[in-house]
């Protein structure tokens, strides 16, 4: 549930909607934080960490300009989209050392390392693949032209840019985050959540509705 994560994945879900994009994101992040918890790799993460930052801030602007205009999502292509979120997953778990892998490192001394990481894979599994899976749905059904997707797919676009750009601004001024990026990332995940699975009903909020209306980003409805 770390704030990166999920902005990452929601991000990445408005210009390329796939119910995968979690899945495989949680696979690349998993491989990563394994091979660096069993010792591989801390010299190329080292190389990888600055750029990190600037790619989750790149995922704000693209989103931002996006919701500016108010872009379509277009049809999916049959091209392999595997390779996008895998490649997304493994740069920022080396990019960015958030306070559930410095957990797993710790704990390696005193268990498998092996084991830590396929936990640790699982664990971002269940989460990201849920988010990934609820994500591309919502894109897809504010498509269809149902409102309440609509308003939740531009709430939550907010959010991505704000936390995009908060969290890579953060990591680039050195910034010490760890304290409550925990915290942080259960309310932002409980908050995605229930946003997403209301898009999925009927049930108005009409206090959202006016704001992202004003906003220009959606349809106010009479």
């Amino acid at each position: 549930m770390d704030p990166d994560h999920l902005t990452a994945i929601d991000g990445l879900s408005r210009f390329r909607p796939r119910a995968s994009n979690g899945l495989y994101f949680a696979l690349g992040h998993g491989l990563v934080v394994t091979a660096l918890t069993v010792g591989i790799g801390a010299a190329l993460s080292e190389h990888v960490e600055p750029f990190a930052p600037w790619l989750l801030i790149l995922i704000g602007a693209i989103n931002l300009w996006k919701l500016i205009r108010r872009s379509r999502i277009v049809a999916s292509t049959k091209r392999p989209v595997i390779l996008q979120p895998f490649l997304l997953g493994m740069l920022l778990a080396a990019g960015f050392e958030t306070s559930s892998q410095l957990s797993v490192f710790l704990l390696a001394s005193h268990s498998s390392p092996f084991l830590l990481g396929a936990a640790f894979t699982l664990g971002m599994v269940l989460t990201d693949g849920l988010d990934g899976y609820l994500a591309a749905s919502t894109q897809w059904r504010a498509v269809d032209g149902q409102l309440n997707a609509q308003v939740a797919s531009q709430a939550l676009g907010l959010v991505v840019v704000l936390f995009s750009f908060g969290l890579g601004g953060a990591e680039l001024m050195g910034l010490d985050t760890d304290h409550f990026a925990l915290q942080l990332g259960l309310v932002l995940f409980v908050f995605v959540i229930a946003t997403r699975i209301w898009g999925r009903t009927n049930v108005r909020f009409a206090a959202a509705e006016q704001i992202l209306g004003r906003l220009g980003l959606c349809p106010i409805r009479n």
